[in-house]
């Protein structure tokens, strides 16, 4: 059926100031496809800093690149028309991190749900109005009347988080993109909120790209992933092959340093020392300067993405005797 979102060769790059030399590629080369079927769960993982949320912003169309394309339906979008942008923002949802940033505290959290069917006219009477949106919150697990007349601050984290995805599914949207949704609510109602996301894609045939810093979300939520450093993709693939045997040195780092209810037991049997800070900006391998295995060839110039597994691709020269592929090409190593 062809892509519904596409980035291809997605470059953004950020200036100090006007006159200041200093350049930052917060997010370099990155390509991707959402196909418009069938429904897909892909989460993009890394700390803070790796780019994640500035490639949020550039999927969603709320900042431009500075080079490449984000295409919708196969349209780019700085040259969409209004009517096209309309299908867009309906067909694409986004879940912030701060669910409290979304509402304005003088409004009552119905009004939230009210505005996109208004915005939108999803509905013909008011009747209609409060069934879709008594429907969208029994959906995400939430009790009408417990939600509905209070303000914002009147409601857990976890039930405004919950009450934005609830807002999200109004439009029945094709593609929710979720940027840290779970990071800034309690333990116990992560696992409700990943199940309201589960239930979106497997129920309603909404494909999700989930944003996270956290690898144990990722892993329970998605099928492929994304692991990226510097604005770059390190590694990628089939979520059980990166989790449960990471290739790049970096995604052994972050698998290693995930703490488990005993100390002695890791995700990983092999811990990686580091010594350097920062990412490298020499024009090889952003890792180089904190990997343990660098080479020499690692700071001549970046590594492509080798195809380590048939579901799995590494960007790194210890695996450069395997076949490397093209960045668009990183779709084709997913799980469908």
């Amino acid at each position: 059926m062809g892509a519904l979102l596409e980035a291809r060769h997605v470059t953004k790059i950020f200036a100090r100031g006007v006159l200041s030399r200093h350049r930052t590629a917060a997010v370099e080369d990155f390509s991707l496809t959402v196909d418009a079927a069938p429904p897909s769960v892909t989460a993009i993982v890394g700390e803070s800093g790796s780019g994640k949320t500035t490639l949020a912003r550039l999927l969603l169309g709320l900042i431009p690149a500075t080079s490449g394309e984000v295409l919708y339906l196969g349209k780019n979008l700085r040259q969409m028309s209004s009517d096209e942008w309309q299908a867009f923002r309906r067909d694409v949802q986004v879940v912030f991190q701060d669910p409290y940033d979304a509402y304005n505290p003088f409004y009552k959290v119905d009004h939230v749900l009210s505005e996109p069917i208004n915005n939108f006219r999803l509905a013909k009477s008011p009747a209609q109005r409060a069934s879709l949106i008594e429907g969208a919150l029994e959906a995400v697990g939430l009790r009408p009347e417990e939600t509905l007349g209070r303000y914002p601050h009147q409601l857990s984290g976890g039930q405004r988080q919950r009450i934005m995805v609830a807002r999200a599914l109004l439009l029945k949207p094709r593609l929710i993109i979720a940027d840290e949704p779970v990071s800034m609510v309690d333990a116990s109602l992560r696992a409700t909120i990943l199940r309201s996301f589960r239930k979106l894609n497997q129920e309603f045939g909404i494909s999700v790209i989930y944003i996270t810093h956290d690898l144990t979300t990722a892993y329970q939520i998605s099928k492929n992933i994304i692991v990226m450093y510097g604005g770059s993709v390190s590694e990628a693939g089939d979520v059980d092959l990166v989790v449960r045997g990471p290739k790049h040195p970096y995604t052994q780092l972050l698998i290693g340093s995930i703490p488990l209810p005993n100390p002695k037991r890791t995700w990983s049997a092999e811990r990686i020392p580091v010594d350097g800070t920062g990412v490298s900006s020499n024009g090889g391998c952003k890792f180089a300067n904190r990997c343990p295995r660098v080479m020499d060839i690692c700071r001549q110039s970046p590594p492509p993405l080798f195809k380590t597994d048939e579901h799995r691709v590494a960007a790194c020269y210890l695996y450069r005797d395997t076949a490397a592929i093209q960045t668009e090409e990183m779709d084709t190593v997913f799980v469908s």
